[in-house]
C-alpha cells in the first residue's frame, strides 16, 4: 500500500450504516454490545486489518467479511471477531479466587479423590492470552504436584489470542503478578537477556487443553463435565438475558457440587438457575 492510501485509511470513518452493520453482527454473534461511543475504537481495531489486507477503505473490508462463504471470507470473519473483542488478562487477578480455590475447595475435592484417582476437570472459559488457565496449572501443581490428576481446559472466541495462549510466552512485567517462588519453578527466562521474556514450563503446558469456543453457541462441545470453571469479566458485556442463557448453559457443563466463578463486578441475582451461594461470585451447582 503506498504512502498515499496509507495516509487515506487514517482518515477514514466508519459510516452509520457500517457501524451499524457491525454491531448488530457482534452482538447475535458474540452477545457483545457495541455502543456509539465504541465507534472510535472499532475504527481503529479495523484499521489494522485494512493495513493487513491492503484495503483502502471500511466499505470494501465489510465487503470482503460478509461477502459470502468462502474460506477466505470465513477466515476474515474470525480475523474481525479478533480485532473487535477486548482480551484483557493478567496472572492471579483477582487473587481471593485462588485463595478459595487452595484453602476450601481442594481439601474437598482431594477428600473426594480427585486428583489422584479421579481426574480433576477445570474449564477456563474465556481464557483470553492464557494467564488464567496457566494461573490455575500453577495453583493445582502446587496443591497435588504436577503428576496430579487434573486438567484444565481453555477456551475462548479469538484464535489470535488462543495462538499466544498455546505459545505461552509473555513479557517479564506481564509475570510481575506470580509469587517469586512459582515464577522459579514455573517460568522459564528467555536466553536472550534483552527480550526480557518468559515462557510456561512444558511440564506445566502439557496440563491444559487450548479450542476455540464460543458462549453464544447453542451447546459447548466440551469432552466432560467440569468440577470448576471459571468465567470472569466476560458476562458483564452481554445482555440480562444472555447472561442468563449462558450461564444456564455452563450450568449444564458442571457436575452436581461444582462450582462456578464470576468476576468480582458479576453476579447471577435475580436470575433462576440451580447455583447458590459459596462465597462473594462463587456459586456452587445444584
Amino acid at each position: 500500500m503506498d504512502a498515499e492510501n496509507l495516509n487515506d485509511i487514517y482518515h477514514q470513518k466508519l459510516t452509520s450504516d457500517e457501524f451499524g452493520l457491525i454491531q448488530n453482527y457482534i452482538q447475535v454473534k458474540c452477545g457483545i454490545r457495541l455502543p456509539l461511543t465504541k465507534k472510535n475504537m472499532v475504527e481503529g481495531r479495523l484499521r489494522r486489518r485494512l493495513k493487513a489486507l491492503n484495503i483502502s477503505t471500511y466499505g470494501e473490508y465489510l465487503a470482503v467479511v460478509f461477502g459470502g462463504d468462502s474460506p477466505a471470507a470465513e477466515q476474515e470473519r474470525f480475523s474481525f471477531i479478533d480485532a473487535i473483542t477486548t482480551n484483557k488478562t493478567d496472572f492471579f487477578r483477582e487473587p481471593n479466587h485462588f485463595d478459595y480455590l487452595n484453602n476450601r475447595l481442594l481439601p474437598n475435592l482431594q477428600q473426594q479423590g480427585y486428583g489422584k484417582e479421579q481426574t480433576l476437570n477445570i474449564w477456563s472459559s474465556a481464557c483470553s492470552t492464557g494467564e488464567e488457565p496457566y494461573t490455575l496449572a500453577m495453583v493445582l501443581a502446587e496443591y497435588f504436584g504436577l503428576s496430579g490428576n487434573f486438567r484444565i481446559y481453555a477456551s475462548d472466541i479469538s484464535t489470535a489470542v488462543l495462538e499466544k495462549a498455546v505459545r505461552a510466552v509473555y513479557s517479564e512485567d506481564k509475570a510481575d503478578s506470580i509469587p517469586y517462588e512459582l515464577k522459579k519453578k514455573y517460568l522459564l527466562k528467555s536466553k536472550n537477556q534483552d527480550a526480557a521474556l518468559v515462557r510456561v514450563k512444558p511440564e506445566l503446558r502439557q496440563k491444559v487443553t487450548f479450542g476455540r469456543l464460543n458462549l453464544m453457541d447453542s451447546e459447548y462441545s466440551l469432552p466432560v463435565k467440569m468440577n470448576v470453571v471459571f468465567c470472569r469479566n466476560v458476562i458483564i458485556y452481554f445482555d440480562h438475558q444472555t447472561q442468563f442463557d449462558i450461564i444456564g448453559k455452563i450450568c449444564r457443563n458442571i457436575v452436581r457440587g461444582g462450582h462456578l466463578f464470576l468476576g468480582h463486578s458479576e453476579s447471577v441475582h435475580g436470575m433462576d438457575l440451580p447455583l447458590r451461594t459459596a462465597a462473594p461470585t462463587i456459586f456452587e451447582r445444584l
